[in-house]
C-alpha cells in the first residue's frame, strides 16, 4: 500500500465520524484520496477512496438504519475499519483484505437494504472515477482501475452542467509550471 500514512489518517478519520454519524466528515475524507489515488493507482487507496465515500452517503441515508440487518452491518464495518488501521498501524495483516471484509458484509444483507447499499457503492465507484479522470487518467485506464465500464463513466463524467464549469477563470501561473513539469518531468 502506498501512502500508508494518508489511508491511516482517512481510516481513523473516518472511524471517528462513523462512530459519530457524521457523514459529511467522511465524504470530506474520501475527497482527500483522490490525488493519492490518481498519483498512486494502487488498488488499496482506490478501495479506500469508493468505501470512504459510500460509507458518507449510506450515513446520511437515515432510512437505512431502520431496516433489518443495518446493525450487524454497521458493527461489521466499524470492526474491519478498526481491523485495517490496526494492520496498518503494526504492519501486519493485509488492510486489503479487511476492507474486503466491508463487501462480504454487503452480501450478507437481505431485502432492500442490501439493493439500496450496493447501488451506493456502484454509484461511489463510476462518481471516484469521474474525479480520477478530471486529474488526467485516461478514460479506458480510470474505467479498468475501478471496475466499472468505459460507458458507464463516459455517461457520468459527460453530466457536468455547463456552469459547473468557470471560463472566466485561468490556471495560475505555479498550477501551469506544475501541469508542464507534470506533462514533460
Amino acid at each position: 500500500m502506498q501512502e500508508k500514512e494518508n489511508i491511516l489518517r482517512i481510516l481513523k478519520g473516518t472511524l471517528e465520524a462513523m462512530k459519530k454519524g457524521d457523514a459529511d466528515t467522511i465524504k470530506n475524507l474520501s475527497n482527500q484520496t483522490i490525488n493519492t489515488m490518481s498519483l498512486t493507482q494502487d488498488p488499496d487507496n482506490i478501495a479506500v477512496a469508493v468505501i470512504v465515500y459510500s460509507l458518507g452517503k449510506i450515513l446520511e441515508r437515515n432510512k437505512y438504519q431502520e431496516f433489518g440487518g443495518w446493525k450487524e452491518f454497521y458493527n461489521l464495518v466499524i470492526h474491519a475499519i478498526e481491523h485495517g488501521i490496526k494492520d496498518l498501524e503494526t504492519d501486519k495483516g493485509d488492510v486489503g483484505k479487511d476492507l474486503e471484509f466491508i463487501n462480504k458484509a454487503i452480501e450478507k444483507l437481505s431485502g432492500k437494504l442490501k439493493k439500496y447499499i450496493q447501488d451506493v457503492f456502484w454509484k461511489a465507484k463510476i462518481n471516484k472515477a469521474s474525479k480520477v479522470y478530471e486529474h488526467g487518467i485516461s478514460m479506458e485506464k480510470t474505467a479498468k482501475l475501478l471496475g466499472i465500464t468505459l460507458y458507464e463513466l463516459a455517461s457520468y463524467s459527460g453530466q457536468a452542467r455547463i456552469d459547473d464549469l468557470s471560463l472566466e477563470k485561468t490556471m495560475d501561473v505555479h498550477k501551469r509550471i506544475k501541469l508542464a513539469m507534470e506533462m514533460f518531468g
